[in-house]
Parts: structure tokens; C-alpha cells; sequence
């Protein structure tokens, strides 16, 4: 799923490739997407493209004071065009949900794709007056960018859920998702499964400057990128997500894995639980 870094870094280029065009056509190959209907999306057409901004993990467009939200969920992505076809795609063919084009100052006429692999369709996408008119945008909690050391440890100290579930909880801090998580967790030398409210101050404070420079990198190493090289970029910075079997870079034990019915976590045993496995369900299962 796109986090935090990837999606700032599609906003920033939007804002570098897209601002000052004019929107064109607007293709809908998957109904499903679309999860409003006043205004229209044909509402775009026309409209000036005058910004691009991050909420959380969610992408917006401003089209001078329209926006188009998209929540890429697990499986979706943006892909820029400098050449599409002038012919609309057909409903349900592919991986394609939704095409936006573009006239630009200079007369050229890209477009951006947001695409969705696999068969579960999640991606969702919005045409609202007000970003905070989405749901899931109004629920958001500051963004972990944003958010102070002393408001972090607020939020901690008010949740009994474990640490990992409590960084991903977008309604407690906004932008991380199960990959940086994962690498964050790593870093700070914490538990997946350690109590947020037990936390010490020391283990909140350094988890909070983990929290802030892993994120920090990996926005960096990602600006500039085009869309196509964001995800190999991610996968390149990891140290422990989806590495599962592989040696810890920090100890050289295995990376290892918890699974649950539609996701996993990765963590590292010497450098998180003091040198004990995590239980996990799913091999406990296959050992009986």
C-alpha cells in the first residue's frame, strides 16, 4: 500500500506535472471506484488544475476549488501518460479504474491512470468541494508529520492497543501504513506487540524521533522519483518488511514473520523481543 513517502511524493509530482493544466476528459473504466455522485466528475472537466496535497494516505487534485480524492488502498497506483490514447478504454478490461487528461500551457496532452491490481477492488475515488467532506479523511488524526512529541505521547498513553496497531491507526496518527510500521518498529528496537500506555517516556521520545526521521528518509529518497520507480524505491529502503527469512541487517538473525488472514509483519527477534518469536497463528496452525 502507498504510505506516507509515496504519496507526498505523487502529490509533489502532480504539483510539478499537472498544475497549471486544464483538465480534459475524465474515463471511468470501474464504476466501483467512484463513491460520489454530486458533484458530477464531469463537474472536472474544464477546470483548472491549481494544486496537489497529501491527507494522510489519501491523494488530492485541486481544480480550483474542486477536488478529486483518491485512496489507493492496498493494491492501487497512479501512472503518468505524456502520450495516451485519444480512445476511451473500455469498462472492466484490466487493471485501469480511472483516467484523467490534460491540456497543458505548452499544447500537450497527458494523463494520469490510477490503476488497481488483483481481483479485491478497493481503490476509491472522490469528487468533493471540500476534502474533509470524505469520511476517511475526516477522521484522520494529525499526521505523523506533523504531530508534536508531546501530542504523540498524548495519543499513546490513551490507547491499551499494542504499538503496532496504534501507528497504523489512522484515526490516532495519519500516514503509516504496515511497511513503515514495520521499519519503524525496527529501528526503535520495540515490539510489535508492546502496550502503547506502558510505554516509558524514554520508549516514547525515541520511538517518536524514529518515527520522524525513517519517514524523513524515505520522503526523500523518494522526491523527485517519477511514479513508475516509487515502489521499487520503497522496496529498496526496507530493512525488514517483506524481507521475511532474510538476515537482519542490523544482527544477521532471520527476519521473521506474524500472519494474519490478509496482511503480515515483519520484525526481527534479537533487535525487538529480546530474542523470542512472536506467535503466529498461521504456523502454529500448520505445526499441530
Amino acid at each position: 500500500m502507498p504510505e506516507l513517502p509515496e504519496v507526498e511524493a505523487l502529490a509533489g509530482f502532480l504539483r510539478q506535472h499537472a498544475v497549471g493544466a486544464v483538465v480534459g476528459r475524465v474515463d471511468i473504466a470501474a464504476l466501483s471506484v467512484l463513491k460520489t455522485f454530486d458533484p458530477p466528475i464531469t463537474a472536472l472537466q474544464g477546470r483548472d488544475v491549481t494544486g496537489a496535497a497529501r491527507f494522510g494516505k489519501h491523494l488530492a487534485l485541486d481544480c480550483d476549488g474542486l477536488w478529486l480524492v483518491t485512496h489507493l488502498s492496498r493494491a492501487g497506483w497512479m501512472r503518468w501518460l505524456d502520450n495516451p490514447s485519444a480512445t476511451p478504454p473500455k469498462p472492466g478490461k484490466g487493471p485501469l479504474a480511472l483516467r484523467v487528461h490534460f491540456f497543458t500551457p505548452e499544447g500537450l496532452t497527458p494523463a494520469f491512470d490510477l490503476t488497481e491490481a488483483g481481483t479485491k477492488k478497493r481503490l476509491a475515488v472522490w469528487v468533493v468541494n471540500d476534502p474533509q467532506e470524505v469520511p476517511g479523511i475526516a477522521r484522520l488524526g494529525p499526521d505523523a508529520m506533523a504531530v508534536t512529541e508531546a501530542e504523540f505521547a498524548e495519543i499513546l498513553g490513551g490507547t491499551s492497543a499494542r504499538i503496532k496497531n496504534s501507528i497504523v491507526d489512522q484515526s490516532l496518527i495519519a500516514g503509516i501504513g504496515n511497511a513503515y510500521s514495520d521499519e519503524i518498529l525496527h529501528t526503535a528496537k520495540l515490539s510489535p506487540f508492546a502496550t502503547s500506555s506502558r510505554l516509558t517516556p524514554e520508549q516514547i521520545s525515541a520511538l517518536y524521533a524514529v518515527m520522524r526521521s525513517t519517514l524523513a528518509d524515505a520522503i526523500e529518497r523518494s522526491e523527485g522519483q517519477d511514479a513508475a520507480r516509487l515502489k521499487g524505491e520503497k522496496r529498496s529502503g526496507m530493512r525488514v518488511h517483506a524481507r521475511t527469512g532474510l538476515p537482519c541487517p542490523v544482527c544477521g538473525d532471520v527476519v521473521r514473520e506474524v500472519s494474519f488472514a490478509e496482511r503480515s509483519f515483519q520484525y526481527c527477534a534479537t533487535c525487538q523481543t529480546g530474542g523470542k518469536p512472536l506467535a503466529d497463528r498461521r504456523m502454529s496452525k500448520l505445526l499441530k
